[in-house]
């Protein structure tokens, strides 16, 4: 049944492991516009067991890959029950969750998220919308970014919406066509030598900007083919463990200097990205915490007025944007953009259990 008020729970768990987000979201349609209302969130946390696991099952065999899948739907439908409960939810018109990245490779026909069996309904006991990028890949796509049909419905206001979470991506409107894909990795490199240095993330990039650039290293990072590609086009962990790390590590450099390197190439990458150069940037993900990160993006944007939004959306903006795929779905209605994806046609994706 269409209804112009619905009550679903987004979920999201991103490249950068920090953990699930978890969103109870409230949509109403009041005079042909979606509005939302983000009630509770959080994120829970891996387990280091579990992050430990995750960042190496791209070289899972296929019955590890599945045995990983069984056991991560388990662990994801506690995360959501406990939240259900502990929030005292009632009367959801979904879940709607995106599940965890695993392997991602649309050239070959190919994506992996876990966590989306048939048994997270049963777990949870509630209707559930998850597994939205499989057939976007089917029908040619890239499968990636799914986030744009968001940006539109919501989001319209702002000239440029972008994601800073393990990887970079923007969406923005051109001639009437929405147009987004994948800038550069983000949170994935930066992570994991913060984590070299015995820190979760780099607070604030304070790390990053207390380092010097490399220059040959930087040009080398801007040389690479990714960056020459016209889109539609995505990334995943992939690109980061067999090109960008390999480039790295070849470089008997210290830690910071890498890392303040590796900001800068973010930086100028999205400067790159931006055709046009002035109006209004909408920055989420957790890459907007860093300030040296901002800092940097604003120095190789300097005409672009640059909005950081209060921290429910900044930090659930992908678990926010699920949510609304999983709503579009049930209405039968587009929630994957053809001109975002390169799929044969716009379609609505998903799969309810």
């Amino acid at each position: 049944m269409i209804k112009n008020v619905y009550n679903t729970i987004g979920v999201m768990s991103g490249t950068s492991l920090d953990g699930v987000d978890l969103a109870h979201i409230q949509f109403s349609i009041v005079q042909n516009k979606w509005q939302f209302k983000i009630l509770e969130c959080e994120t829970i946390p891996y387990s280091q067991n579990w992050v430990d696991t995750l960042k190496t099952a791209t070289n899972f065999s296929q019955d590890q890959l599945e045995k990983l899948n069984a056991d991560y739907t388990l662990l994801l439908g506690s995360i959501i029950s406990d939240f259900i409960t502990k929030h005292k939810i009632e009367n959801l018109d979904a879940v709607c969750s995106h599940g965890h990245t695993i392997l991602h490779q649309p050239q070959n026909g190919f994506t992996l998220q876990i966590g989306n069996l048939p048994e997270i309904a049963t777990i949870v006991n509630q209707k559930v919308v998850c597994d939205f990028r499989l057939q976007d890949v089917k029908l040619g796509g890239q499968g990636a970014p799914l986030v744009p049909i968001g940006d539109r419905i919501l989001f319209l206001e702002y000239d440029y919406c972008l994601n800073l979470g393990g990887f970079s991506n923007v969406s923005f409107e051109e001639n009437r066509t929405r147009i987004a894909f994948d800038i550069s990795p983000v949170n994935t490199v930066l992570n994991f030598y913060a984590n070299q240095l015995g820190f979760d993330y780099d607070d604030e990039g304070k790390i990053s900007k207390s380092g010097n650039l490399n220059s040959d290293l930087y040009n080398q990072l801007n040389a690479l083919d990714f960056y020459q590609k016209k889109y539609p086009k995505s990334l995943g962990f992939e690109f980061v463990k067999e090109t960008i790390l390999p480039l790295i590590e070849i470089f008997e450099i210290p830690i910071e200097d890498k890392m303040h390197t590796f900001t800068e190439h973010i930086a100028f990458q999205i400067g790159l990205a931006l055709k046009v150069k002035e109006g209004k940037l909408f920055i989420t993900g957790g890459g907007a915490y860093n300030k040296f990160l901002i800092n940097r993006i604003q120095f190789h944007l300097p005409e672009m007025q640059i909005i950081i939004p209060e921290s429910k959306i900044l930090e659930f903006k992908e678990a926010l944007i699920f949510a609304l795929l999983g709503v579009l779905k049930l209405r039968n209605e587009i929630n994957v953009l053809s001109s975002v994806t390169g799929a044969k046609c716009d379609h609505s994706s998903g799969i309810i259990f």
